[in-house]
């Protein structure tokens, strides 16, 4: 059974960003995560998800 929910060091080895970006993105609501008591974890779907929705496609190559 794999994991659905991931720590934020976790989140961190899986995105490359640092566990202080990661806190930062979280205060400012710019990541999706799960309150769960005092833990803050990731769902690995909505992380997924998440990333599909930032990431930048290249631009065509224009020919004259």
């Amino acid at each position: 059974m794999t994991r659905r929910l991931l720590t934020i060091q976790e989140v961190s080895e899986y995105t490359g960003l640092s566990t202080h970006t990661l806190y930062t993105m979280v205060s400012q609501r710019r990541i999706p995560y799960v309150k769960v008591g005092r833990l803050t974890k990731f769902d690995v779907t909505l992380l997924d998800q998440w990333i599909a929705q930032n990431t930048v496609m290249p631009m065509p190559i224009k020919r004259p």
